[in-house]
């Protein structure tokens, strides 16, 4: 296959190395970089030392750093196109490919920040507006970058309502070291991936308060049945979120200590402020940014968050660490159950 990753962050990396070094299925696989400085440092490099050092590149791995029009332009040849972009550049890279026949996926996870009096958005809703033509989907699951370019075993989920790009994503990335499952609940995957990482920082927050074991297992359990009830007003199938892409994602990120989220939940109990904590990371924590709109979100369809909207209040400065833990061991008891809110999903 011919394969283009769109963006040489950590992850997009990462997947372009895994893909090229497949030992069996000899992908060309090409890494497109806006800044065609980094291109060319990566080229001559032949590694990411910014985001992956150490890790070489195999000679089936090709860097490119011309403009995108250009490499759209030679899309036709491809057989799957990877944006691996934040979630705030996921809307303009889509509508640069909008017009691709060839399968198109993205590797981020989260909620697009309202536009507008609108609500925040999935990335397959982010899709439906921008580019409603296009055989699309989302690749997910539990991972770091670091592992996947070090082969290490991993299990990711290739997500889409269309088949044959849920076919590209497993014969694009299926290896000895990369098992990919397909799913054609997009809506669940998306939900898992973005809520997860607002989960992530309130256990880095359990974490780095020193408050226990069997804190930390109530807050990742109860954060699920949180996922989970957005997921379903959502429409989403319940099962997907006891999969990979669910309680798989939520356990490595709030517990792994790769977890850029649960760094900033680590940070924020030793008391540095938010600013510090983002700056102190130098990459992207997706949390940070979509957890307002997570709340948003879930409370205009009636489903109660606790943890999430405390996450919001202590990234917003509104609430210090010990308050938060105080609230939340200090709500009404309740019964164990995930409830489905009333009303048709949108």
């Amino acid at each position: 296959m011919k394969i283009v990753v769109l963006g040489g962050g950590a992850w997009g990396t990462a997947l372009a190395l895994s893909a090229a070094s497949n030992p069996t299925a000899r992908h060309a696989v090409t890494l497109w970089l806006r800044d065609v400085a980094q291109a060319q440092a990566l080229e001559v490099a032949r590694e990411n030392r910014r985001y992956l050092p150490g890790v070489s590149f195999p000679t089936a791995l090709q860097i490119s750093g011309q403009p995108l029009t250009d490499l759209i332009g030679l899309a036709p040849t491809f057989d799957l196109v990877i944006i691996a972009s934040p979630m705030a550049g996921l809307r303009g890279l889509l509508a640069d490919v909008c017009k691709l026949t060839a399968p198109v996926a993205w590797l981020c996870k989260g909620f697009e920040q309202a536009i507008g009096t609108g609500p925040g958005l999935l990335g397959h809703e982010v899709q439906h507006q921008v580019a409603p033509n296009l055989h699309a989907g989302v690749l997910s699951g539990p991972s770091f970058a670091q592992e996947v370019a070090l082969a290490q075993p991993t299990a990711l989920v290739a997500s889409s309502a269309h088949a044959d790009v849920r076919d590209a994503l497993v014969a694009g990335f299926h290896s000895p070291s990369l098992r990919v499952y397909a799913n054609e609940d997009v809506v669940g995957v998306e939900v898992g991936g973005a809520v997860k990482n607002v989960l992530a920082i309130a256990t880095g927050l359990c974490d780095g308060l020193q408050l226990g074991l069997n804190a930390r297992a109530a807050l990742i359990t109860r954060g699920l049945a949180e996922m989970t009830r957005l997921g379903l007003a959502l429409g989403a199938r319940p099962e997907t979120f006891m999969g990979l892409s669910g309680l798989g994602d939520l356990v490595l990120t709030a517990t792994g200590d790769l977890s850029r989220n649960r760094r900033v939940g680590q940070a924020l109990a030793s008391g540095q402020t938010l600013d510090e904590a983002v700056h102190t990371l130098g990459h992207v924590a997706e949390g940070v940014y979509c957890a307002r709109t997570v709340v948003q979100r879930a409370r205009s369809l009636g489903v109660d968050m606790p943890i999430a909207q405390c996450v919001v209040e202590l990234l917003d400065g509104h609430m210090r660490p010990a308050e938060a833990v105080a609230r939340l061991m200090g709500r009404d008891p309740t019964r164990e159950n995930v409830t489905i809110p009333a009303g048709p999903a949108p």
